[in-house]
């Protein structure tokens, strides 16, 4: 990720003047529209793809929260305010940050590198492919995941991993510590996980073979959890188990 496009909305012009003048000393930033009109940037969102949305709660036309509301999750939004009592609401819409007023370069900065990160995570977690290309990993190992629950992306170490049960509506990934409800679909997180270190066995579940400790009469042991092995895997389960 190059550069960063981004929105400025705010009904009072000096906010506006403030957030600008810190992005023209940030290199990675590019703003895309400034307005005081929420309902001009509502269009152009029709439109235009952006990656971040500097956004104040109280505005005439259409308050901050109802516009997060329009926009349904489509962008990463950064609140900017000078009232922290809407804090907690915000946060109910999933905000990357919250700015109060009067906002110093240093910390619109912190806000933006946790932009950065949220948006690499779901990139790693809707493209394993894009990860695994040398040019894209620029030298790091990546030896995790980011799953998204119920109200935000979680990470997770392929070292952690047990296995996966899908469920109708979910995946519970089973870890050395916890268990992980996601929403996303048990294919999806496969295609998100290296192969063949993490295998299909049934429709339901996909294992860590490096965490498997017996196998019999197509039965996995995972310590004291028992995971069936449906004839439609055995044969891909029994080609990939000593590959590890």
């Amino acid at each position: 990720m190059n550069t960063i496009k981004a929105i400025v909305i705010d009904d009072e012009p000096l906010a506006l003047r403030v957030i600008n003048s810190h992005a023209e000393k940030i290199p990675f930033l590019e703003i895309v529209l400034s307005t005081t009109k929420v309902l001009d940037a509502l269009s152009f969102m029709q439109t235009n793809e952006v990656d971040v949305i500097f956004l104040d709660i109280q505005m005439p036309e259409l308050t901050g929260l109802q516009f997060m509301k329009a926009l349904n999750g489509r962008t990463k939004i950064i609140i900017t305010t000078a009232y922290q009592e809407y804090a907690l609401d915000s946060y109910e819409y999933d905000v990357i940050d919250y700015l109060l007023k009067p906002i110093s370069i240093e910390r619109m900065l912190r806000a933006l590198h946790k932009a950065i990160i949220q948006i690499k995570a779901e990139k790693y977690f809707l493209s394993y492919d894009d990860v695994l290309n040398p040019d894209y990993k620029s030298g790091f190992v990546v030896d995790y995941i980011f799953v998204k629950t119920e109200y935000k992306l979680q990470k997770i170490f392929y070292d952690d991993i047990l296995y996966l049960e899908g469920g109708k509506d979910y995946v519970t990934i089973f870890t050395k510590s916890e268990n992980i409800l996601s929403l996303a679909g048990l294919s999806k997180i496969q295609q998100s996980l290296p192969s063949p270190q993490f295998l299909r066995v049934h429709k339901s579940y996909v294992v860590a073979l490096n965490k498997i400790n017996t196998v019999e009469r197509q039965r996995i042991f995972i310590g004291e959890i028992v995971i069936p092995i449906s004839d439609s895997y055995k044969d891909d389960f029994s080609k990939n188990i000593n590959k590890i």
